[in-house]
């Protein structure tokens, strides 16, 4: 029976677990539709995907009637692909303008004048699935700061701000380190980071 992706819940990403641990390599990456694909000529359905899924976005039915169960249960299901049109800490960048270059750092976080300037550190072996992660507007709200992803090539930023966990978020004032937040925090730790947060930008 053919695999079922529930691409509502599915942060849609080339680092899909799915892909990395299908034996036939019926889950694949499009990197023109930028979409996980399912080939499900080559599936078995030996289920290897299914608890692959951190949110549980694969499902594999085991017959006809499971199938159509599935997929009931998806379209059925009230999350809008618009929500993981969010970008959070811990996951991959949604939107560019949030992303810079390692080269731009200086220039972005460094040299830019506002209340708070904050950088999330991060490498793609380090990010999670969206709905693993807590919305970057929920960490900061109305709070007055200028939030930039930066994807390492080297390790040189995480040396000077001896960094050693990723995702790492650093907070500084005028080219100042505040402080930082290292490691991923899921949604249920959401208070937990909010407390780290908040003194650091009262600085």
């Amino acid at each position: 029976m053919p695999v079922l992706i529930n691409f509502k819940i599915c942060d849609n990403a080339q680092e899909c677990n799915g892909i990395a641990n299908c034996p036939v390599h019926a889950l694949t990456w499009d990197s023109k539709k930028k979409t996980i694909l399912i080939d499900n000529s080559k599936c078995t359905s030996c289920g290897v995907c299914e608890p692959s899924c951190i949110v549980g976005a694969i499902k594999v039915a085991k017959n006809q009637k499971e199938h159509e169960r599935l997929k009931k249960e998806i379209d059925a299901d009230p999350r809008k692909v618009s929500d993981l049109l969010v970008d959070r800490y811990g996951a991959q960048p949604m939107h560019k303008a949030f992303l810079i270059k390692q080269d731009k750092f200086d220039k972005e976080v460094l040299s830019a004048h506002k209340l708070v300037n904050v950088a999330e550190l991060f490498k793609p072996e380090t990010i999670a699935c969206l709905y693993c992660s807590i919305p970057i507007k929920e960490l900061f709200p109305d709070s007055n700061i200028k939030y930039r992803k930066v994807e390492l090539k080297d390790e040189s930023l995480p040396s000077k701000y001896d960094v050693k966990t990723l995702p790492a978020l650093l907070f500084f004032r005028d080219g100042k380190l505040l402080g930082k937040i290292e490691g991923a925090y899921p949604p249920e730790k959401a208070s937990e980071i909010k407390a780290l947060i908040k003194p650091l930008l009262k600085k």
